[in-house]
C-alpha cells in the first residue's frame, strides 16, 4: 500500500502535469482515482493540502528583502533536522548556479517543511521540480531539474 505524502505527489505529477493532453479532474473524482491507485484517503487529502500551499504561496504578495550577493541562506534547527545535509547542499548549489532564486528556495524549504519526516536527496528534487513547475518564467530551471530528477546519471558538484 502507498501511504507516503510525497509519493501522492511524485504520481499526481508524472500521471497529470507531464501529460501532454493534461485535462485538469474534479477534485473529488482526484480524489477517487488515487484512492483506486492504492493511497490512503489521509494521504490523499494531505497531498492535496500540499498543492493548494503551494498555491497560496505562489498567490501570497510577499514583500522579501532583497538579498545582496554575498548573502547566504542559513538554516533553522528545525530545517536542518527535517532535510538531510546533502538535501542543504544541494539547494545552496542550486542557489549558486541560478536554477532557484531566493524566492523559489524559500518556497522550495516551505513545501518541504510541510511534508512529513525527515526529507532526503530524493525526495527534495522531487519538491524543486514541483515547485519550479508553479512558477511562471522558470522553464529553463524547470527543465534542467527534470532532467535531474528522470536522469539518475547527471550529477553535480558543490
Amino acid at each position: 500500500m502507498k501511504e507516503n505524502v510525497l509519493e501522492v505527489l511524485m504520481y499526481l505529477f508524472e500521471n497529470y502535469v507531464e501529460d501532454e493532453y493534461y485535462i485538469q479532474p474534479d477534485r473529488d473524482d482526484l480524489k477517487v482515482e488515487l484512492q483506486e491507485a492504492g493511497f490512503e484517503q489521509v494521504e490523499v487529502e494531505k497531498a492535496l493540502a500540499w498543492l493548494d500551499g503551494l498555491i497560496a504561496l505562489n498567490d501570497k504578495q510577499t514583500i522579501i528583502c532583497a538579498q545582496t550577493p554575498s548573502a547566504m541562506r542559513v538554516f533553522t534547527a528545525r530545517e536542518r533536522q527535517k532535510i538531510d545535509i546533502e538535501s542543504q547542499g544541494f539547494l545552496i548549489f542550486l542557489e549558486q548556479i541560478g536554477v532557484l532564486d531566493h524566492l523559489t528556495r524559500e518556497k522550495v524549504i516551505d513545501r518541504v517543511m510541510a511534508l512529513d519526516g525527515e526529507i532526503d536527496m530524493e525526495q527534495c528534487k522531487w519538491v524543486v521540480l514541483m515547485v519550479l513547475f508553479n512558477q511562471p518564467g522558470h522553464e529553463a530551471a524547470f527543465a534542467w531539474m527534470e532532467d535531474i530528477v528522470f536522469d539518475e546519471n547527471v550529477g553535480y558538484r558543490h
